[in-house]
């Protein structure tokens, strides 16, 4: 789904749901949000300022619990198979999480059966950056590039099967380039690959990649939003910049619930993180990490999520490509 169209479903959320009486029972309890990445990354921060926001709303102390692991399919796992009453949710890339079935075949749950979608907080696009060194200025030069070396050129990316590496293969796929991807521990690894010439290039999330734009030790080239942002109104798109009508990859971060969670307790935990992110401090803070807000219905996210795995799927089965 391009990002226009999950947009367009804010407003729609943003009238929040009636609740029948009893659901106002909810929340009795403390909260936990699984976070299935380590601190300090976009998911983690998001966790905390909506948990920090729900506790002085709702008056229960919500958790943000952090489970790394195996692309984030611990921690999501975890949610999967706990009970659906509310009371433990997951707030991950959920881009990431759509990549999952067809990256790993034996994943321990379906993220259709198992999960109740409440709903997708934000979007943050890619950078793609070159080393200084890579002579190129353009996205349509670093396609001339490749393709006048085929596999000379490398890539650095979170980790297989991340977001990140998903993005340099549906690039390869789009312009028939041919480069090689360099996979590493963390996007903080990846940055720092690509500024010290280990890698040419890397696309990677904004927050964590434009201060070393800004710093000199990175080369912008293009940003993988369907648009071009305000932050950086002079940087192209891939697909403007590419001639690639579509291309749009990037972070989607959203929260889950057990499946079998009351629709009741499923659309009281919508409101209440659509009201959080459309605060004008939330807002801001999501700007400075060059995140948008999104804030849908559960039932515009479950359709985005089953397209987005679908998506992935088709491209992954193109490419031919399988974890060793």
């Amino acid at each position: 789904m391009k990002v226009a169209r999950i947009l367009s479903c804010a407003g729609l959320a943003a009238l929040a749901f009636v609740q029948p009486a009893y659901a106002q029972t909810y929340p009795a309890k403390p909260i936990r949000i699984i976070v299935p990445f380590a601190p300090g990354g976009t998911s983690d921060i998001l966790a905390r300022l909506i948990g920090a926001k729900m506790t002085e709303n709702w008056g229960q102390q919500v958790i943000v619990d952090n489970r790394p692991g195996a692309s984030g399919n611990i921690g999501a796992e975890l949610v999967a198979k706990s009970a659906p009453d509310g009371y433990t949710t997951v707030l991950m890339d959920v881009g990431n999480l759509s990549i999952s079935p067809s990256i790993f075949p034996r994943l321990p749950f379906d993220i259709i059966r198992d999960f109740a979608p409440v709903t997708a907080i934000s979007y943050s696009p890619h950078l793609l950056c070159v080393h200084p060194s890579v002579p190129v200025k353009t996205v349509k030069e670093l396609i001339a590039l490749a393709k006048a070396s085929p596999g000379k050129l490398n890539y650095g990316s979170t980790g297989l099967g991340s977001a990140p590496h998903m993005a340099g293969l549906l690039f390869a796929c789009r312009t028939g380039v041919k480069w090689v991807d360099i996979p590493a521990k963390g996007g903080a690894q990846s940055i720092m690959d690509v500024a010290t010439g280990e890698a040419d290039l890397l696309f990677n999330g904004m927050l964590a990649t434009l201060p070393h734009v800004k710093s000199g030790r990175l080369k912008l080239i293009a940003i993988s939003s369907e648009k071009r942002v305000p932050a950086l109104p002079d940087t192209p798109t891939v697909a403007e910049a590419g001639n690639l009508p579509g291309f749009v990859t990037g972070s989607w971060q959203g929260m889950l619930a057990p499946a079998k969670t009351p629709p009741d307790t499923v659309a009281r935990i919508n409101g209440e993180v659509v009201r959080i992110i459309t605060l004008p401090d939330i807002k801001e803070k999501l700007s400075t990490t060059g995140a948008y807000p999104i804030g849908n219905s559960p039932r515009a996210f479950g359709e985005w999520l089953a397209e987005s795995k679908e998506r992935w799927a088709k491209l992954i089965k193109a490419t031919g490509f399988k974890l060793e």
